[in-house]
């Protein structure tokens, strides 16, 4: 997957910043109405019991 492709015209995206500041993406996520925390992470599970058979 190229994530530099644009879906539309499938010209090339470049970078116009990086980010590094936590207030600072904190800011714009809160203006751009985006959830500021990370998910919540299920616990993970073991194999089906069919898996031992």
């Amino acid at each position: 997957m190229d994530v530099f492709a644009c879906g539309r015209c499938r010209g090339r995206r470049r970078v116009l910043a990086y980010l590094t500041a936590p207030s600072g993406v904190r800011a714009i996520l809160e203006h751009l109405g985006l959830p500021t925390r990370p998910g919540r992470l299920a616990p993970a599970r073991g194999p089906l019991q069919s898996a031992w058979c």
